[in-house]
């Protein structure tokens, strides 16, 4: 298993001009390892886990991780969870240290699945992450969501998928 690799991405394939179309294909069942990856962290405001600001900060950090040059050109990957219902936090995989931005790295195990549907399944794709890292002989410590399109865009492909990935 390769460190610090991400399942193979088709960034050409982008019909909306905002998020490309995603294919799940590579990512379900995957085992990820990063050691020291790179990542800008930002968080969110949300009101009971409807986001609030994630459209302007978003905005932001992407805007500054294209200023630093620090977007991977093979892919993207932004891993969400929630702290509250009034707080999530974002990780923006990058490939150098961003000005203005809370860079972290991660370090650990992850394994994935891929989910479709609306987003108010987030909790129950949540519980299938535990249960997924309890039958890989594991405890899932924490699960994020990569919506891997915006609204709009799944509007727009007619498919929202979404990536469970839990540190195990």
């Amino acid at each position: 298993m390769e460190t610090n690799v991400l399942p193979e991405m088709d960034m050409s394939t982008n019909e909306t001009g905002c998020c490309p179309k995603f294919n799940p294909e590579g990512w379900d069942g995957r085992h990820l390892q990063f050691k020291d990856k790179p990542f800008v962290r930002a968080t969110t405001r949300s009101l009971l886990h409807v986001p609030i600001n994630m459209g302007a900060v978003f905005t932001r950090v992407q805007e500054n991780i294209e200023d630093a040059g620090a977007q991977d050109p093979e892919g993207y990957l932004v891993l969400s969870r929630d702290l509250s219902s009034i707080e999530a936090e974002h990780y923006f995989a990058v490939t150098c240290d961003v000005a203005d931005e809370d860079m972290v790295t991660l370090s650990g195990d992850f394994i994935t699945r891929v989910f479709e549907g609306p987003y108010r399944h987030a909790k129950d794709w949540a519980h299938e992450m535990e249960v997924a890292a309890e039958a890989a002989g594991h405890r899932a410590k924490r699960i994020f969501m990569f919506y891997t399109t915006c609204p709009k865009c799944a509007r727009a492909y007619g498919k929202n998928y979404v990536v469970g990935v839990a540190e195990i």
